[in-house]
């Protein structure tokens, strides 16, 4: 079975571009890279797989130090002409068991520019650490998540969901449909073996050895993010317990109830940051671009996907039976997912997302999400109910120089006029939760075509 990811696209325009750079695949393990480097390999007339957990692949890059010699080798080895370098794919994955690899990256562009070079590994992040000479300026990346939404309706081939979702703005007549595969999705997550195995099951009940060895596999990893035994104890106590404050900004000092101090904790999350298993989501208080995050202020705590967290928390069968997935966990599910889409869409960059806080001593205010576009700020709210309980939108509004917000709920997509408990008028985007990963045209359709003035 194979996925259509929207990180093809970027390897399509890649692999043609005149100034293209050997290409590092980066994202937690599971999230697909090895499968969609294979997929995209068919482009090619020939291809070169290396796996450099496999001592007869390291072999290469261990006896030839020169990368021309190295090459030919590996050609002479697969029986592929030297004269079909322009043609050829080579694709060096986990690459972060031989720093030497990765320092050869800045050579494959000097020396061979017409071969295509892709690399791929877990726990790069700490590799590229201890390369000396790393290839800077020598090489380009590409970042990959679990599969969003969007790939999700490709997985199922749903291909009239997808047209549909691809359609601004939505038609009322397919919100039922949208949201009930949505619902799904928001359950299961998007883990590439989950999906697969719930397409070939459709059963809940086969999923939790999957969820158990992917997690369980992240968990025996713990050694590699630690440098000494401390660092390891201190890991796994987040790893065991971070699923229940998402959605939440968390403390280091002290964090989960334990004994730990803000330093210990605080090394071990960017670690685990780096790895990609979590991501600390920092809050901004700009309200007009450039938006900084504050990295002082306590952050969110984001884990790689959601169906994992939902598996942790042991609600997936408490989740089927609910018509509105806000109220899954204190309303935490939902918020955490359309931050994981948001990110998804990232695939050149590793920007985070930022939420938007006011602190005072009377009261504070927190909008889940805030988006840049152009000369703006938009403030967006994940949550059903109310308008009037909007009230830190509300507070944004109030300072914002333009009319623009969003709310994202269970309901369905409209625009309407609003007004602020002080008085600010503005205009209101209401988007279904399932339109995530189409925020950035959504945002863009409602700035061209909706105005006050």
């Amino acid at each position: 079975m194979k996925f259509k990811r929207h990180a093809t696209a970027y390897l399509k325009d890649w692999k043609v571009s005149k100034n293209r750079k050997p290409l590092i695949l980066r994202g937690a393990r599971q999230v697909g890279k090895t499968t969609l480097v294979k997929e995209f390999a068919k482009n090619y007339k020939h291809h070169i797989f290396l796996n450099l957990e496999k001592a007869s692949d390291t072999r290469f890059f261990e006896t030839y130090d020169d990368v021309g010699t190295l090459v030919e080798a590996l050609f002479l080895s697969n029986n592929i002409s030297p004269k079909e370098q322009g043609n050829t794919l080579l694709f060096i994955d986990e690459i972060q068991e031989l720093p030497k690899a990765i320092r050869s990256l800045r050579y494959f562009f000097e020396e061979v520019p017409d071969l295509n070079v892709i690399a791929a590994g877990s726990l790069l992040e700490f590799a590229m650490k201890d390369v000396e000479s790393f290839p800077v300026g020598r090489i380009e990346y590409l970042y990959l998540y679990p599969l969003n939404f969007h790939e999700y309706l490709g997985a199922i081939q749903h291909t009239a969901a997808m047209e549909q979702l691809n359609a601004i703005p939505l038609k009322p007549v397919v919100h039922k449909v949208l949201l009930d595969l949505f619902h799904r999705y928001a359950i299961i997550g998007g883990m590439p073996e989950i999906v697969k195995t719930d397409i070939e099951n459709n059963n809940l009940a086969e999923l939790p050895k999957v969820y158990e060895s992917i997690w369980g596999t992240y968990k025996n990893d713990v050694e590699k993010y630690a440098s000494n035994g401390s660092q390891r104890r201190v890991i796994k106590h987040i790893t065991d317990t971070a699923h229940l404050y998402i959605d939440q900004r968390i403390k280091f000092q002290n964090f989960g109830k334990s004994n730990y101090r803000s330093r210990e904790v605080g090394e071990a999350m960017r670690n685990l940051d780096a790895a990609k298993i979590i991501q600390l989501i920092y809050p901004t208080t700009d309200i007009e671009p450039p938006m900084k995050p504050d990295i002082k202020k306590s952050p969110r705590l984001q884990i790689l996907d959601t169906g994992l967290v939902n598996y942790t928390l042991e609600i997936q069968a408490q989740m089927l039976g609910m018509e509105d997935l806000d109220n899954t966990f204190k309303g935490a599910i939902i918020p955490h997912l359309i931050i994981q889409e948001v990110i998804s869409l990232n695939t050149i960059t590793d920007t985070k997302p930022n939420f938007w806080i006011r602190e005072k001593k009377q009261s504070s205010s927190e909008v889940d999400l805030v988006y840049p576009h152009g000369n703006k700020i938009i403030p967006i709210e994940i949550k059903s109910g109310a308008t009037g309980t909007l009230k830190s939108l509300h507070q944004f509004m109030d300072k914002a120089g333009h009319p623009y917000a969003i709310r994202m709920y269970a309901g369905e997509f409209k625009v309407e006029n609003s007004t602020t408990i002080e008085g600010t008028s503005f205009l209101l985007m209401n988007l279904p939760y399932y339109l995530g990963t189409q925020l950035p045209k959504y945002i863009e359709y409602f700035v061209s075509n909706y105005s006050f003035y």
